[in-house]
């Protein structure tokens, strides 16, 4: 299927393989590529697979593998940690203890 020029797509692209990884990078992360995904308007008709140029929000031109076209977000902030669940209470209590001693 071929995408068509102005689309929003997702390009990836291998920046280091491993192996050129930074020496002082721990094993496990020299033993994968460093990848980089981009989201941007497709310059040029493509096919999904195929070697393509992007215009990024940011105005950067790119070039990568086109990998998802009209792509969705689809990180998150991962399960809660408990352990944190405190922080935002105490803080604010301490601010609040703060404030009452500067006046």
């Amino acid at each position: 299927m071929t995408v068509k020029a102005g689309t929003l797509v997702d390009i990836h692209m291998v920046l280091l393989p491993r192996g050129q990884r930074a020496p002082r990078v721990p094993e496990d992360t020299a033993a994968v590529d460093l990848e980089m995904k981009v989201k941007g308007e497709l310059l040029h008709d493509g096919e999904k697979g195929s070697i393509v140029r992007i215009r990024t929000a940011a105005g950067r031109t790119m070039e990568g593998t086109l990998t998802a076209v009209n792509p969705e977000y689809s990180h998150g902030f991962g399960a809660p940690v408990p352990e944190l669940g405190h922080v935002g209470p105490q803080l604010r209590e301490r601010l609040a203890q703060l404030r009452k001693e500067e006046k």
